[in-house]
């Protein structure tokens, strides 16, 4: 039968599956991946990690393979990463990530110098942080000589997949979310990369998910274990291989992915009118996928540990989420807001900043860890206002990746959220829809509809009545107080 690989470079650790096209998760490697703040708003990793994990995970899949015939690799990722690479394919810098806040004048500059309407309707993209060009913008200001160093430009799983393959590209959700791509012709277009200051020249071919792209060179099988030859495909944003093995496979279908970032994915015939929101192409080919991200979610809680729980070690997670359970709903009054690196949608407010909200001598340890629980929680509320206002409806909640193994949290977004939220079985992450992409492309899978083979429904988390009217009240706080501070947080940025 043979055996699948999928990774996912993903913002906080680098995964990898090692799957049976019958549905059997055979194995599952992680190794950490380090993001870098050292300024206000600042966000970046490192490419060379990335690629060092993903030799690590790779070595160690293809010897628990052992004799199995190997039948594809496929990469997941976060987008739209900014990854560069000079003419000599050296990566110039560390990657900027898409959280990455610090282009605050040169959104402003962008937003003077398009009509943000016409813009939207050609890219499908509002102007926001999350967009390619202000952050060449930004190269270009503060970095000159390594801005004109640039010969190539593409995202995190492009790449892996160009460390295994030599084959340059871009997975068209890249292009997508990158803002350089015209969505109707689905290509890049000059005067869109033009307001990054860059010509067409640096930006790879795009390819559609389920595109072999290239197979493993004889210097990438030296460095993974895996044997040269092996096709590798586009593979797939991150939240989007999520949100497909999950579930989301019609409209109504809605995925809250407590990742690193907070992800909020549902499926659509059309795209929505409304630029607050993200669009992605679907795997699904002819769907697309309008979805939310906060820029903050697993990455908070793990700063917050880091910093404030480091005496509880690796059981950090765990303990906190058992004192938090003893803290009543709301917190005992204390509220937060989560934008620790500014906030993505629906806000598109790079200067937004984290605040707490309320605290008292009374609160401790677990209630500062409960309020920031709801705080994400409150920013998928916002999302859900947002989807129904561009008529995306939402009749299904499914929970997804590491923080929908916190009961205490997803009991959280059940209350708040006043809907039950379904959780899945075997769903192992990204790096399970990246191995998906990859036998449906070798004809390993006999299409797009066979994800019930690896994942199964779980327990579904109903909304306890008795805290409705505390969530009620403390979310109307959460949404009022970004309104009262912003023109604070802009003053302090």
């Amino acid at each position: 039968m043979g055996l699948l690989i999928g990774l996912d470079v993903g913002t906080t650790s680098t995964i990898g599956v090692l799957a049976a096209p019958d549905g059997r998760i055979v194995a599952e490697r992680h190794r950490a991946v380090r993001l870098f703040s050292e300024h206000p708003g600042w966000a970046e990793e490192d490419a060379a990690e990335w690629w060092a994990n993903a030799c690590a995970i790779l070595r160690e899949l293809a010897t628990i393979a052992g004799t199995a015939k190997l039948l594809g690799v496929g990469v997941a990722g976060m987008v739209p990463a900014l990854v560069l690479l000079d003419a000599q394919g050296r990566v110039l810098r560390r990657s900027i990530q898409q959280s990455d806040g610090r282009t605050g004048a040169e959104l402003e500059a962008l937003r003077g110098a398009v009509d943000e309407r016409a813009f939207f309707r050609c890219t499908g993209c509002g102007v926001s942080q999350q967009l390619i060009a202000p952050k060449l913008c930004w190269l270009a200001r503060h970095e000159p000589e390594l801005f004109g160093r640039i010969a190539t430009m593409f995202g995190s799983y492009d790449y892996i997949t160009w460390k295994l393959t030599g084959v340059r590209g871009v997975e068209h959700n890249w292009a997508l979310e990158s803002g350089l791509m015209a969505l109707a012709e689905r290509r890049f277009a000059a005067d869109l990369a033009a307001l990054g200051g860059v010509g067409l020249e640096v930006l790879p071919p795009v390819r559609e998910s389920h595109e072999v792209v290239g197979v493993v060179t004889p210097e990438a099988a030296a460095m993974t274990g895996l044997p040269a030859g092996l096709p590798v495909v586009a593979g797939s944003a991150d939240h989007v291989a999520s949100a497909f093995m999950a579930g989301v496979a019609s409209p109504g279908d809605v995925l809250l992915k407590f990742g690193g970032a907070g992800d909020i994915l549902t499926a659509s015939e059309h795209p929505p009118d409304d630029p607050r929101l993200y669009l992605d192409f679907h795997i699904v080919p002819g769907l697309y996928l309008p979805n939310g991200c906060m820029a903050t979610s697993g990455a908070a809680l793990n700063w917050f540990a880091r910093e404030f729980a480091a005496d509880l070690g690796d059981a950090a997670h765990a303990t906190l989420d058992a004192a938090a359970a003893a803290v009543p709903a709301g917190a005992e009054g204390l509220v937060m807001l989560p934008y620790l690196l500014g906030e993505k949608t629906p806000l598109h407010d790079p200067a937004a900043r984290g605040v707490l909200f309320g605290l008292g001598l009374h609160h401790r340890r677990a209630h500062l860890w409960r309020a920031l629980l709801e705080a994400v929680v409150f920013g998928f509320r916002h999302h859900l206002e947002v989807f129904a206002e561009a008529g995306l409806p939402v009749r299904r909640l499914i929970a997804s990746d590491g923080g929908a193994r916190s009961r205490v949290w997803m009991q959280i977004a059940a209350d708040a959220l006043r809907r039950p939220v379904a959780l899945v079985e075997g769903h192992t992450g990204s790096s399970l829809g990246a191995a998906y992409v990859a036998g449906v492309a070798v004809g390993a899978l006999p299409g797009w509809h066979e994800t019930g083979r690896f994942v199964r429904p779980g327990a579904v988390i109903t909304p306890q009545p008795a805290h409705a009217a505390v969530y009620e009240a403390r979310y109307r706080v959460y949404r009022d107080l970004y309104g009262r501070l912003r023109p604070l947080f802009s003053a302090l940025a």
